[in-house]
């Protein structure tokens, strides 16, 4: 009868354990384990990818986006994730490998198990020009038309700040989502790259909703002035998650409304070892309101 009854109020307390952590959970605006880009440990990965892939699993990452394979073939690199319960599911290549070499990266891509074949700019020379918009728009659509039929994977384009020279009512990043076609390009929105050229990424994320399939978590360095096309800013000018100029909740806020599932932390700065655990201590502890 004791046993029963100590049996009885252990399981009513791990219930109530459970409930008062579910009730935490609904309260958190990100609850979940943020995804990561390998080139935030790029360093790491260069020495030893074990290593670095423990590191992740250590701080609760399972989602990751590869920038490179870090001279692992595609086979090895997946078995070393799938023996750590980690998961590729976005491959980032050059704009030349997605236009020149389509083939071979969907077969990369699929081996990794990714879903998303990513690319993170648009060669060009001085500013960014109609005419490169429209080159892009056409090798997007066929390089994405070929992944999603052959492959079944869906390429995203990763703006990075020079997209947003005006043109006619909006930008020349606004063409670019006009005018590729949705069924073969999605886009990834790299918040810092939106937010430093004078977008901002809330409001992007709300005018085109499902277009967007990940986020590039980051944030600008406090006094980094705004407004710059160049696609460029000093590397340490990405800081912990919450310590910057970008309202993280609204972006993410408007992420969800969005349907955004991958949430990427990307931090090239050279202090990115002790500020990513910050950045996920910071959006564990942000709250819905």
């Amino acid at each position: 009868m004791i046993r029963h009854l100590i049996k009885g109020l252990l399981t009513l307390g791990l219930i109530a354990g459970l409930a008062n952590g579910q009730t935490f959970a609904q309260k958190q605006l990100f609850p979940e384990a943020p995804g990561m880009v390998s080139y935030t440990y790029r360093n790491q990965f260069a020495q030893d990818v074990p290593g670095t892939l423990d590191i992740l699993k250590g701080l609760g990452i399972t989602d990751i986006e590869f920038s490179s394979l870090f001279k692992q073939t595609p086979e090895d690199l997946r078995k070393m994730c799938d023996a750590r319960g980690l998961k590729c599911s976005s491959y980032g290549v050059s704009y030349e490998d997605l236009v020149n070499k389509t083939d071979e990266v969907g077969k990369v891509a699929l081996t990794l198990g990714a879903k998303y074949v990513r690319v993170s700019s648009i060669p060009h020379k001085g500013a960014f020009t109609l005419d490169n918009a429209k080159q892009a728009v056409a090798d997007f659509n066929k390089s994405g038309k070929l992944l999603k039929d052959k492959y079944g994977l869906t390429f995203i384009y990763h703006n990075h700040g020079f997209e947003y020279e005006p043109y006619e009512d909006g930008t020349l990043y606004d063409y670019l989502l006009k005018n590729t076609d949705p069924k073969y390009v999605g886009m990834e929105l790299d918040i810092l790259w939106a937010f430093l050229p004078g977008q901002d990424p809330a409001q992007l994320l709300a005018k085109y909703g499902n277009r967007y399939k990940a986020l590039h978590m980051k944030d600008l360095k406090k006094g980094v002035e705004r407004g710059s096309l160049s696609g460029s800013t000093p590397k340490d000018n990405d800081v912990t998650l919450g310590t910057g100029q970008i309202d993280i909740p609204a972006v993410i806020k408007a992420a969800r409304k969005a349907g955004v599932k991958h949430y990427y932390i990307e931090d090239e700065s050279s202090s990115a070892l002790t500020q990513v655990p910050e950045s996920i201590k910071y959006l564990h502890g942000l709250k819905k309101d």
